[in-house]
Formats: C-alpha cells, sequence, structure tokens
C-alpha cells in the first residue's frame, strides 16, 4: 500500500493530516453541541453524560492504544483512530438519540487515543528528532488555518441542517483514512525485538520512579491538586455553556441566518483572541521565575471563576458571551504556561510519566464532576450548574497561594538542582 509513498514526502503527508484534522475537527465541534440540545434534545444531566463517557474511555485506553502503536505500528494506530473518529460522527449526525450519541463518543473516544502521541511519533521516527520542531511548528499554523476554515465550513454547512456538519466531517474523516493508508510512508519505525520486551520492567521502573518524585515534592502534588479541580470544574462548563446560551438568551438576528451562526462566530473571535493574548503574555511573563508564573496563574484563575459567575448571572446576551469568550481565552492562554510549571518541577528521566499523570489527574476529575453538574443543571436550572462551576473551580487559588508561598523564584536545572548552593534562590523556597 505504499506505491506512492515517493510522490509525497513524511513531512508533507503530516502537514496535510495536520491542517486536514484541524479543519474536519473544527467543522464537527463548532455546532456539535448545539446539534446535541436543539436536534438530540439532550438534557443537561444527558449532556454531562455522554462527555463523562468519552472520558472514561479515553482514561481506559489511554495507555494500551499507546502500547500498541509502539509494539506494531504508528502509521496503522494513526489511521484507525482517524477512521473510528470519522464512523463516530456519522452515527452521531445521522441518529439524534442519547444511546447513539453515547456510542458515538465513545468510538471517538476511542480513535483520539489511537492518534494521541502515535501521530507524533511517527513523523519523529520519520524525519529524526533534529528536524522534527520545526515540522511541529508549521503544523500549529497550519492547523490553526484550518480550525479557522472549520469553523466556516460548519457554519454554512449548519445553516442548512444542524446535522451536516457532523455528517460531513465525519465522512471527511473516513477519506482521511483513506488518503493516509494510500500515501502515509513508515521507514523510520522498528518493532522491538521479542527478545528486547523485558523493557516493560524498565517502563514500570519507571512509573513507579515518577510516582516518588510526585510524592516527594509538595509543589508537584499541588500541582496535581489544581489540575484535578480544573477537571472537576471544566466538564460541566464545556458540556452546558452553549446549552445555558441557548436557554436562558435572546440570540440577536443576522439578517436571514440562523442563530447556529453566533456559535461559529464565537469560535473565530475566541481563536484570535487567544492568538492575541498568548502573543502578550509570552513577551511579559518571565516562565523561568516561576513565583511570577504562579502569580500569572492565580491572577488568570481569579478572572476564570469571575468570568464563570458573571456568565451564569448575566441577564444581558452581551455581557454573557464577553464573559464566556473571556474564560476560553484565559483558559487557552493559561494551559502552556501551567505545564512550563509542571515540567520546570520534574526529573527529565521521569517527565513524561508525571505529565502524563497530570492528564490522568483531569480526566479523573472531568469523570467525577461532570455528573453532579449535570445534575444541578436538570433539576435547578443551568444558572445554578454554572454557579457550582466556579464554586469548584475556588479551591485552585488556595493551592496556588499555598504553591507562590513555598516557590522558589528561578528555575534550576533538574541535573543541577542538588548541588545548587541556596543562597542563588530568593526565599521561600520550593519543597
Amino acid at each position: 500500500m505504499h506505491f506512492n509513498k515517493r510522490r509525497l514526502s513524511a513531512s508533507t503527508v503530516y502537514l496535510i493530516f495536520s491542517g486536514a484534522n484541524a479543519l474536519f475537527f473544527a467543522t464537527i465541534v463548532t455546532v456539535n453541541l448545539v446539534y446535541q440540545v436543539e436536534v438530540a434534545r439532550l438534557n443537561p444531566l444527558q449532556l454531562v453524560l455522554v462527555g463523562t463517557a468519552l472520558e472514561i474511555v479515553c482514561f481506559l485506553c489511554q495507555v494500551p492504544t499507546g502500547v500498541l502503536a509502539d509494539v506494531y505500528s504508528r502509521r496503522l494506530s494513526v489511521i484507525l483512530g482517524v477512521f473510528l473518529v470519522g464512523a463516530g460522527f456519522i452515527l452521531e449526525g445521522s441518529i439524534p438519540r442519547f444511546e447513539s450519541i453515547m456510542l458515538a463518543q465513545m468510538l471517538f473516544g476511542i480513535g483520539a487515543t489511537f492518534t494521541d502521541g502515535a501521530e507524533q511519533a511517527w513523523i519523529t521516527d520519520e524525519v529524526g528528532e533534529l528536524k522534527v520542531g520545526p515540522i511541529f511548528m508549521r503544523s500549529t499554523q497550519v492547523g490553526l488555518l484550518g480550525g479557522f476554515l472549520g469553523a466556516l465550513l460548519s457554519v454554512g454547512l449548519a445553516s442548512i441542517r444542524l446535522n451536516l456538519p457532523l455528517i460531513v466531517g465525519g465522512a471527511l474523516y473516513v477519506l482521511l483514512a483513506v488518503f493516509l493508508l494510500l500515501f502515509m510512508p513508515e521507514n523510520g519505525f522498528r518493532r522491538a525485538p521479542k527478545k528486547e520486551r523485558q523493557s516493560w520492567r524498565e517502563m514500570g521502573r519507571t512509573f513507579v520512579s515518577g510516582l516518588r518524585l510526585i510524592r516527594g515534592r509538595p509543589v508537584l502534588m499541588t500541582i496535581l491538586g489544581i489540575e484535578l479541580f480544573y477537571g472537576l470544574s471544566s466538564e460541566g462548563f464545556d458540556r452546558l455553556s452553549r446549552a445555558h446560551l441557548l436557554a436562558n438568551f435572546a440570540f440577536p438576528t443576522l439578517g436571514q441566518l440562523q442563530p447556529v451562526v453566533w456559535f461559529g462566530i464565537f469560535s473565530i473571535v475566541g481563536t484570535i483572541l487567544t492568538l492575541g493574548a498568548t502573543e502578550v503574555v509570552r513577551r511579559r511573563v518571565d516562565t523561568n521565575k516561576q513565583r511570577v508564573v504562579v502569580r500569572a496563574l492565580f491572577i488568570m484563575n481569579v478572572l476564570n471563576i469571575v468570568s464563570v459567575l458573571v456568565f451564569a448571572l448575566a441577564g444581558n446576551f452581551f455581557l454573557a458571551v464577553a464573559a464566556f469568550l473571556l474564560y476560553g481565552v484565559l483558559r487557552g492562554v493559561g494551559h502552556p504556561i501551567f505545564m512550563t510549571w509542571l515540567a520546570q518541577n520534574t526529573d527529565a528521566k521521569v517527565r513524561a510519566t508525571v505529565i502524563s499523570t497530570s492528564g490522568q489527574m483531569n480526566a479523573l476529575g472531568q469523570i467525577v464532576g461532570g455528573p453532579p453538574v449535570g445534575y444541578i443543571g436538570t433539576a435547578i436550572s443551568l444558572r445554578a450548574a454554572m454557579v457550582s462551576v466556579s464554586v469548584i473551580l475556588s479551591p485552585v487559588l488556595l493551592l496556588l497561594a499555598y504553591a507562590f508561598r513555598k516557590g522558589k523564584a528561578q528555575v534550576v536545572p533538574a541535573d543541577k538542582e542538588e548541588s545548587a548552593a541556596p543562597e542563588v534562590l530568593e526565599t521561600p523556597e520550593l519543597v
């Protein structure tokens, strides 16, 4: 199946994949939750349960699918994942029922875990570690453009029928899988010989070492606690915020265009604002000073809590939209800062393990926190559900205040941390 690989290099295939993936995904998710509310008529609890099922599948499948990619084939893992994602969204758009949407989201989750990590590992194998950095940067740019175009396409299709973005986007994913089957090379990957597969024991030792590091450093325990509360709060907001807008506000008319067009506008404006805010923060926040990083995260989370409260209680459409966009921008800007803080406090040998553990904590938070918020939205009101999101997020401020009080000012490389003289660090120290 590799007869065409000479015509397209691995880097070209990867950039096509990145742009297409972003375009197709934006086509779907721009109106996906609107479809679930307006066409499938899911109530708030059902909306959250769908998301919870997705998170459970991702939580359970992340490691097994990664192992399959490492043992058998990264190329096969990516192709299979893309196909499952497409099949899931075709199913969801075709049958607007709670049960089918739940199954469709589970297929999407399995597919996403097949591609997650495998695509990056594949292109790194093909071009080498020294050349992959610029390709990743270029793929990010291509992805942003694809996402922008996908939002526009989504609005156009949804103006005809709300399920069209899901069906068309899913079908395009299936075609992308066919394209990858025909053109995606795999020359750099080599299966490990059977005699070397005792490295599983080494993986187990690395995992245990990562857990010991976390237990031995209060700052890492604090970071994981923050990640848990991020997950506890985010699932309810992500699943119910659009339902809140649809249920409690009258959307201004845009000529003959349908109200769903507004969600495309929100996606486009949010992307532009996040890009601008990220550049401002990049220039003004010195990530080599951990107390500066923690202070920035504290301010962002204060604004996050306030924005969710305003979004929950606002009586004016444009005020609610402004709060909605502010929350999204702050999350987009805060994520790379948070990940930088996490990476700086982790030894290189177990960094991937610790970061993976952080992601698992977020997924666990979403699994545990989503259903109660969904129940509040169903039993009381969507406004009450949004207020509960802000309350759940509030303990993050206490954890960040603790981290700031215990934090050191400068970053000390992991391999030099033990030999660093105490006097070169500002007090109080990070322990």
